[in-house]
């Protein structure tokens, strides 16, 4: 399921400048990259960056998103499993890096920071 917005609604997901400076580091190393938002368990609920097609999506994923970003040659997709979007469907997912150990399989783990969901409601 694509579900991406069109040019007239607010972003779904967007990064804060500290978390698209992240991305920026993270694809001179790794290649393009793409975002997983975890569903819980073991890492949480964490928005998972892995280089492009590493973290297997399918009909279970919705993209909620192709992000743009500066200094960035393509899109940083966004991806998140259907089941969660029906939750969160009605928020604008915020990427941010603070300080800390997130998840190990996620590509920043090993740079003491880790991404970081903020949300806000739709409309606000």
């Amino acid at each position: 399921m694509d579900r991406q917005e069109s040019k007239d609604e607010v972003p779904r997901v967007e990064l804060t400048p500290e978390a698209a400076r992240l991305v920026r580091q993270l694809r001179e190393r790794h290649g393009p990259l793409m975002f997983h938002q975890s569903g819980g368990c073991c890492d949480g609920s964490a928005p998972m960056c892995f280089p492009e097609g590493e973290f297997r999506t399918g009909e279970s994923d919705v993209r909620l998103a192709s992000l743009t970003v500066e200094g960035v040659a393509e899109p940083v997709t966004f991806w998140m499993s259907k089941s969660q979007y029906e939750v969160w469907s009605h928020t604008r997912l915020i990427v941010d890096v603070v300080p800390g150990r997130g998840s190990g399989f996620s590509l920043e783990a090993p740079e003491g920071v880790r991404f970081l969901i903020r949300s806000r409601l739709l409309g606000t």
